[in-house]
């Protein structure tokens, strides 16, 4: 990461799990050349955390309010700071 490498995160909520979200924010992360992780919330929300220039971050932002056609976005709460962990590449966790 270099010094101007900032980091995501997200909380997006709507129906954002079992209509392919998460593979929805690799394909967009990954695009963007990002690096972090996404997962499923026991809540029925999904977390988003991003790692990598500010133009992608706030691309993959844009792409988050978009979503898969399946899904519906009602809103996300997000923050964008300084990285507060290390990430290599962009996978799907649990």
């Amino acid at each position: 990461m270099s010094e101007e490498s900032r980091e995501l995160h997200a909380i997006v909520f709507g129906r954002v799990q079992g209509v392919g979200y998460r593979y929805f924010v690799l394909d967009q992360a990954a695009a963007l050349g990002l690096s972090g992780w996404t997962r499923n919330l026991p809540n029925t929300t999904v977390e988003v955390l991003a790692q990598g220039r500010l133009d992608a971050l706030n691309g993959l932002l844009a792409a988050l309010h978009r979503g898969p056609s399946g899904g519906r976005v009602e809103r996300i709460d997000s923050q964008l700071r300084g990285i507060t962990e290390i990430c290599n590449g962009f996978r799907i966790t649990h």
